[in-house]
């Protein structure tokens, strides 16, 4: 009776009750070869009954998929799926470690794309017509229209686009999501007029996805919570990468170059780049806001410290610590928030017009500024490029983060060339490691190794890396490379498991 009160509340169209079924039932209207769009943008806001149906399904009568979604999704949906084998075709975002093996293995076929393009793409039937979304909402309005919960990503187009829709209806979302959204979808080119957000906190659309509600082929009742983020707290490297951005930022605003708001920020995932946010807390400024794709841990630490002003972003992931402070006092944070569809988060012309400050975390780097953020040995994809290259090469700041070491000191994050580009020097204005901050603008290529080794590099890798670029320059050229050794420190991790053979005796003997 009181799931019935709920419902009622939340579900306003009026003939719900005729689209109500089973999560089985649901599932049953996915078959085989379809091209499906869920909801989920980084572990919140997916679908989370109709994908577990459809994955018990497959494992009795067998069938495959193309899934697209907004980003990763959460509660093992990722691997459950590429378990049962849905998955032939996976886009444009994941980071399940099942599905990554199957995707590395050439068993499902993954398609890493900029976020920001990934409905355009659908939209210009550029890509399969989409065959079914499903969505969760924590509403449906009186005409229909989707209310959705922690995320938005990809959902309103995938919605609109798709011949059917299929609506979870989560009674255990906050009802106070309701009105966080922002619904705004771009029209179709070539006259399509200006998006019109011209600040963080631009409201331009709905609160709500609209749709067809003829479309509407099921509803399915569910609870269930997102998977809480898996940041971890900041550690003493990540609290020195922070430390250098902030005297950076800093000089920029001495130099006027910064006013002492900064410009709209916008973070990476994950423990890096929520661990650099978080110290923004302890900088000289005042009143910042973000334009961003997720709202992390820090994002609330700004907002509870006083530093931030305003917050738009495509979906809230917190921590279970974060999330038991935050969700119970939704209204306390909803005036400073808003959530809109990624196309518009990532979009682009809004990020150049804004004058993003992007702060995103790299795998590697290389000395001249090249960036790899997915690919380990240049063959093993780790997650998806995700929305850094929409923002690194819009922003007014591109900064890339990382800490100098991996495996215990085993690699060095700062290698002669890069295994893989993802951004290339041209889109990158900032290289930032435990050790400090090279400020690569208006540096030709023979500078910026300079400044990358000095500044970048841990002691252990600095001189052979000063030695790799002394014999590279006697060569010549415009970017000075030995081709025959610029790979030569991944082809000892692919044979030793390790580089170091390229660590300093002297630098070694010093740290023991």
């Amino acid at each position: 009776m009181q799931d019935e009160t709920t419902i009622q509340q939340r579900c306003r169209w009026p003939q719900w009750r005729e689209r109500l079924c089973s999560a089985d039932e649901a599932a049953a209207l996915i078959t085989d070869g379809m091209t499906v769009g869920m909801s989920g943008f980084t572990r919140a806001g997916e679908a989370k009954a109709v994908p577990l149906a459809l994955a018990e399904r497959a494992a009795q009568a067998p069938l495959s998929i193309t899934l697209m979604t907004g980003a990763s999704l959460g509660n093992d949906l990722d691997q459950r799926l590429t378990e049962a084998k849905v998955l032939a075709r996976r886009m444009p975002f994941q980071v399940d470690t099942t599905l990554r093996r199957a995707i590395n293995a050439g068993e499902v076929m993954f398609i890493d794309q900029h976020l920001s393009e990934t409905v355009e793409l659908l939209r210009n039937r550029q890509l399969a017509e989409l065959d079914v979304a499903v969505v969760e909402a924590c509403a449906i309005t009186e005409a229909g229209g989707i209310v959705p919960t922690n995320s938005v990503g990809n959902s309103a187009s995938y919605a609109i686009l798709a011949d059917k829709v299929i609506i979870e209806l989560n009674l255990d979302a906050p009802a106070e999501l309701e009105g966080l959204h922002d619904i705004y979808i771009p029209q179709m080119r070539p006259t399509r007029p200006p998006i019109p957000v011209v600040a963080p906190d631009s409201r331009i659309g709905t609160p709500y996805i609209p749709i067809d509600p003829a479309k509407i082929a099921a509803i399915v009742v569910t609870r269930g919570k997102d998977s809480p983020s898996t940041v971890l707290p900041p550690d003493a490297d990540t609290r020195r990468i922070a430390d250098h951005l902030i005297g950076f930022f800093a000089a920029e605003v001495e130099a006027r170059r910064l006013a002492p708001s900064l410009l709209p920020l916008q973070a990476g995932i994950g423990t890096m780049a929520n661990a650099v946010m978080s110290g923004l807390s302890d900088g000289p400024f005042e009143d910042l806001t973000m334009y961003s794709e997720v709202l992390q841990d820090s994002t609330f630490d700004l907002l509870d410290a006083g530093k931030l002003a305003f917050a738009s972003g495509c979906s809230i992931t917190l921590s279970e610590a974060c999330g038991a402070r935050v969700w119970p006092r939704l209204d306390h944070y909803r005036d400073r928030l808003v959530l809109r569809p990624q196309e518009l988060s990532n979009h682009p012309g809004i990020v150049r017009r804004l004058g993003i400050i992007a702060i995103n975390t790299a795998l590697e780097v290389d000395i001249y500024g090249n960036v790899n953020s997915t690919h380990v040995c240049g063959t093993r994809m780790m997650n998806g490029i995700g929305g850094s290259g929409d923002f690194a090469r819009n922003a007014q700041l591109s900064i890339f983060v990382t800490k100098s070491l991996a495996k215990s000191g085993d690699v060095s994050s700062v290698v002669p060339f890069v295994s893989h580009v993802d951004h290339t020097e041209h889109d990158v204005d900032i290289l930032v490691t435990e050790h400090g901050l090279a400020d690569l603008r208006g540096l030709a290529p023979r500078e910026r190794a300079e400044r990358v080794i000095e500044c970048c590099a841990d002691p252990l890798y600095r001189p052979a890396l000063r030695r790799y670029f002394a014999e590279a320059k006697a060569r010549g050229g415009h970017t000075p490379h030995c081709l025959e050794q610029a790979l030569a420190w991944h082809l000892a991790v692919e044979r030793d498991g390790h580089m170091r053979r390229f660590q300093d005796d002297e630098a070694l003997a010093a740290t023991a």
